[in-house]
């Protein structure tokens, strides 16, 4: 589930093997939320502020060339593409937020066996794991989308996932 305000998200996932151990959502600044919420949008006014707010082409991608007032499929997949990028931006910061929880406590541990304490923690790590792993697999899904919808030509040898962010990072608008 994804809840937004107005500039951080807040992404909750439940844990996939840990029914008891939760992984740690605590909301981060997150750099594309107010286009995602024009997107969301699409209304009117929504696609006006595509054309004051975004580059030419990104804009001419989103909005069908007969009405501007409908988005295309290009702007579905964006959107997918978008909170994929939120999943993986808060799973990456919950999984350095156990792994730094979990050393800062693991070092004064005793030898033998582990505290309870530290049993949650590793759970709590394998689960920050491994929705760091659905999140980077959704992200590549929905690049493939968007890459395949928009008409982008991805080089050689790159990985579509590095390709994608590092073209988000160049052509989209980011909030301030």
């Amino acid at each position: 589930m994804i809840r937004f305000s107005k500039s951080l998200v807040r992404v909750e996932s439940p844990p996939l093997y840990f029914p008891s151990v939760h992984v740690v959502t605590t909301p981060i600044p997150l750099p594309y939320v107010h286009l995602l919420e024009l997107l969301e949008r699409a209304d009117d006014s929504a696609c006006t502020e595509w054309s004051k707010d975004l580059p030419p082409t990104i804009a001419s991608l989103i909005s069908s060339a007969g009405d501007p007032s409908k988005g295309t499929a290009v702007a579905a997949s964006l959107i997918s593409l978008l909170n994929a990028r939120t999943a993986v931006m808060q799973a990456a910061f919950d999984s350095r937020l156990v792994a730094d929880e979990l050393r800062r406590y693991q070092k004064f541990a005793k030898p033998g066996k582990p505290e309870p304490h530290i049993v949650q923690l590793r759970r709590k790590q394998a689960a920050a794991r491994q929705a760091s792993s659905v999140a980077r697999q959704s992200l590549i899904r929905a690049a493939a989308v968007f890459v395949r919808d928009a008409g982008l030509d991805v080089p050689a040898r790159v990985a579509l996932d590095v390709f994608i962010v590092d073209w988000m990072d160049v052509n989209l608008p980011r909030d301030t």
